[in-house]
């Protein structure tokens, strides 16, 4: 039942009670009609944030797993695809267990209490403060699939020469030191750079541009740093084994990303219809953008096409539920361009081997992306932004330095943040990169002992 018919239906029983005193049968039958709506509603949303959960997790395995695989030459696509199946058990555990209360516990302004360890108290009455129309145990869920493909970006950086050990500690120790913190301060009640829930600093991030791009891109920056080119980097060919994978991997992104982005209004009503729309212009005018530049210069390729696509969801993900449909056009083909530089002109310059670009696609174009919201953020499209504190576009300019804060500490946190892990782990693991000897094999046959591709059988 819709609202309208809602509001007919009241008025045709209610306004006879209204004259005849409300009698108990009555108020009795609005009182019912009342539930029915509300349950019906909270049917809806609970039915769209589950398909959103699945959505999401789709992006890690098979999405990104395909993706990064694709990209990698032959004799690592295994170990490769591994790894986004290895976060998609990890993280899935620590959330369980204490991950989701660091998060989204009401501790301090920089990370959460304890009081839903072991998923204490998380059942199926709804938290009013986050979704007041779906169970808490749905919001946990949707929350775990952001903390499990965050840290899955991350290891583009280091594909083909990180080994498997060092990265399930250096995954576990990232998710406590650097993705909790982060996720409580901008999106946890009383979070530090929380617009909605009580932050001293409010920065707009609906769906993770400084959660999840900036901590990955920029952690990914540090670990390709940290670890070095790869043996035979710009002298031997490191071209990608399989860009039908990659493909067929982005493609995956792009659908799982309305999960991603509309998922985070947290219902199924304008909102998240908003977001969905900005989303897909944002990745379609990317890919574009992309693919001119290309064109400028040489060949329009599919690698670029997708990988322009995946640089406008990137960047339209802090954006996609408070910005309007041409904004989003605009920050997707903009995006598109900024990556596509980063990645083909300033990583050239600088000579860093980040494997897959994590940096150049998620760490640029999150900042880029969390910077030209507090452009474009408008109360006309999200009215939870308090009347003239949107951005610029409604006046308020000083929304771009709060976007500046909030970038500046997720850098400053995953820098830091990452730096120490990587140290921890070098002296646990003996090392976090693997021997030359083990790197030229291939990580498929000494991390994994298997080849991707048997052409013999």
């Amino acid at each position: 039942m819709t609202r309208t018919t809602l509001m007919r239906t009241l008025l045709f029983i209610g306004l006879p009670a209204l004259l005849l005193g409300q009698d108990p049968a009555t108020q009795q039958k609005i009182a019912e009609l009342e539930a029915k709506v509300s349950a019906a509603q909270s049917a809806g949303d609970n039915g769209w944030m589950l398909v959103s959960c699945a959505l999401v997790l789709m992006m890690t395995g098979p999405g990104l797993a395909l993706f990064y695989g694709g990209l990698v030459r032959k004799k690592n696509v295994l170990a490769t695809m591994m790894q986004s199946f290895g976060l998609m058990v990890l993280a899935t555990v620590l959330w369980a267990l204490f991950g989701y209360s660091l998060a989204f516990g009401e501790g301090s302004a920089f990370l959460g209490d304890l009081r839903y360890l072991m998923l204490n108290g998380v059942g199926a009455d709804p938290m009013p403060d986050y979704a007041a129309t779906i169970p808490h145990q749905t919001f946990m869920l949707f929350q775990l699939m952001f903390a499990i493909i965050t840290p899955a970006l991350i290891t583009g950086a280091f594909a083909e020469r990180m080994k498997f050990s060092a990265m399930v500690l250096f995954m576990v120790l990232w998710s406590l030191l650097v993705y909790y913190p982060m996720a409580h301060m901008v999106w946890g009640k009383g979070g530090l750079l929380n617009a909605f829930l009580g932050g001293s600093i409010p920065c707009f991030d609906f769906a993770g541009g400084t959660v999840v791009h900036i901590t990955s891109g920029v952690s990914a920056l540090v670990c390709a740093l940290y670890m070095k080119q790869r043996t035979g980097f710009g002298v031997e060919p490191m071209k990608p084994h399989s860009l039908v994978l990659s493909f067929i991997g982005a493609c995956l992104l792009w659908v799982g990303w309305f999960g991603f982005n509309a998922g985070s209004a947290l219902n199924s009503g304008a909102l998240a219809s908003s977001a969905f729309t900005a989303t897909h212009f944002a990745a379609a005018t990317a890919a574009a953008g992309w693919v001119l530049m290309e064109w400028l210069h040489s060949k329009p390729s599919v690698l670029g096409g997708i990988s322009g696509a995946v640089a406008g969801l990137v960047a339209i993900t802090p954006a996609s539920g408070f910005v309007k449909p041409m904004p989003a056009l605009l920050i997707g083909f903009l995006a598109g361009i900024v990556c596509y530089l980063m990645v083909v002109k300033v990583k050239a310059k600088f000579g860093y081997d980040d494997s897959l670009d994590a940096f150049g696609v998620h760490g640029a174009g999150g900042t880029f992306g969390a910077l030209l919201t507090g452009v474009f953020a408008t109360r006309a499209v999200n009215s939870a932004i308090a009347e003239g504190k949107g951005g610029l576009v409604d006046g308020n300019a000083g929304q771009i330095v709060n976007q500046l804060i909030g970038v500046a500490i997720a850098w400053a946190l995953a820098i830091a943040g990452t730096l120490i892990i990587l140290k921890i782990c070098d002296v646990v693991c003996r090392g976090v990169r693997v021997g030359q000897a083990e790197e030229v094999e291939g990580l498929d046959l000494s991390q994994h002992g298997e080849e991707g591709y048997n052409l013999e059988a």
